[in-house]
């Protein structure tokens, strides 16, 4: 009777984490649409709103096979769960004993649509939607299933079965894969008209900049805490309140740099500073000291903002709405952060206690091995991505289209009816 009843419970707590990932991805395209200009809030949020569609039905199809049925060289999958034939959605699988096998699979699949999304916000405001499109589906095949595989698939090579490394959440899995695969993007494609004087940055909507993070925070909580897989073993729980105490602090930290070097608060920086804070503690929440978590906020708002003023003030590549600074410094972070305070009393799924505890740099050292190795394997697939697409004509929109803006010339709508088109 126990049994049963924490198979109930984990399969309630699983299925409202599953939703709260799926809702990320909407709160993303607010951010993403809030951020950018008047003229592109449209193509901002659709190119968003098309990864839930495009990315379910490859997930159904073929990705779930790719990532979690079988292994390949540790590196793939098998073919054996071609839609998702095979897949029980009563009886438990390999990789949560407590839930459906099916419903390990629907919030394995709301990761698969979150992520290639998390890239388009490099490119906004100038990349054709059918090469973005085209893009998200090489990227997925060639890119994200192998990734998933190798950290959280059985025989994965860099996984714990492997080289050893952890990624509680997506660290390297998500953020900074497609933070890399968004900046090789920005290079390859080019910088926004005016950039160089500060005409492509400007946000036109700070209400959806602040929709979109709440959603963001609201999604994440399933999105850490959902990756505990159940509610019974109290894993989840600790990773809820190390979310929210990097988002937190993240956002307090962000708003003293803007009181510093403004000399006021900002809505947007508090806003990118939660999202810093969240991203930087994704791989480490199931692992280190909730005190450490608010340690990782305090630390990630003031390294991601330097590395966005070194990205496009400095090296002067138009990463449009600060992915890598936020997404791929944070993934980083989070690695070298559980190499330092990841604990097994906490979690004893991770090797090697970190350096804080046990004065051993082994765990360190795997983590960010893990960080270049993802780095690599990112950009190697990226570039072989970016050819395959270039098959289906040129990435970037015509200039006379870019001026318009792609709310018009990609998809004849406009989010707003008084628009001049000048803005």
């Amino acid at each position: 009777m126990l049994e049963q009843g924490v198979i109930a419970g984990d399969s309630a707590f699983m299925l409202l984490s599953t939703v709260l990932v799926f809702i990320m991805t909407p709160g993303l395209a607010f951010f993403y649409g809030g951020l950018g200009r008047r003229k592109n809030v449209i193509s901002n949020l659709f190119a968003s709103i098309v990864c839930m569609c495009v990315c379910i039905f490859l997930w159904i199809v073929i990705g779930y096979s790719l990532t979690f049925s079988g292994d390949t060289f540790g590196i793939f999958g098998s073919l054996a769960n071609l839609f998702l034939e095979g897949v029980s959605t009563s009886e438990p699988g390999a990789y949560a004993p407590s839930i459906p096998a099916m419903l390990f699979v629907a919030f394995q699949m709301m990761f698969a649509v979150i992520t290639p999304a998390l890239f388009t916000g490099s490119i906004a405001g100038r990349m054709r939607f059918v090469s973005l499109i085209v893009m998200i589906v090489v990227w997925s095949i060639i890119v994200y299933y192998p990734l998933a595989h190798m950290f959280w698939g059985t025989g994965g090579i860099l996984g714990v079965e492997g080289l050893g490394a952890v990624d509680f959440a997506g660290g390297n899995v998500i953020h900074i894969s497609s933070a890399v695969t968004g900046l090789m993007l920005a290079i390859f494609i080019g910088r926004r008209k005016g950039f160089e004087h500060g005409v492509g940055y400007r946000i036109h909507n700070v209400p959806f900049v602040a929709l979109g993070m709440a959603l963001l925070w609201f999604g994440w909580f399933g999105f850490n805490a959902g990756s505990a897989l159940g509610i019974s073993s109290g894993l989840a729980i600790h990773a809820f309140m190390t979310t929210a105490a990097a988002g937190a602090t993240g956002m307090v930290s962000w708003m003293v740099i803007d009181k510093v070097t403004q000399n006021r608060f900002t809505l947007v920086g508090a806003s990118t500073g939660a999202v810093a804070g969240l991203a930087s503690v994704t791989l480490g929440s199931g692992y280190i000291p909730i005190w450490a978590a608010l340690l990782t906020g305090l630390v990630a708002s003031p390294i991601c903002y330097f590395i966005i003023k070194l990205v496009k003030s400095r090296i002067k590549i138009d990463d449009a709405l600060d992915v890598f600074g936020c997404h791929g410094i944070g993934g980083v972070l989070g690695g070298i952060l559980t190499g330092l305070f990841g604990s097994t009393a906490i979690n004893s799924v991770l090797p090697y206690d970190g350096l804080v505890f046990s004065g051993d740099f082994t765990q360190l050292g795997i983590q960010l091995l893990a960080a270049l190795l993802t780095i690599v394997w990112t950009a190697v697939g990226t570039a072989i991505c970016i050819g395959i697409t270039r098959l289906f004509g040129s990435l970037r929109a015509e200039e006379r289209d870019e001026k318009v803006g792609l709310d018009l010339s990609q998809h004849g709508e406009t989010a707003y009816p008084s628009f001049n088109g000048l803005d």
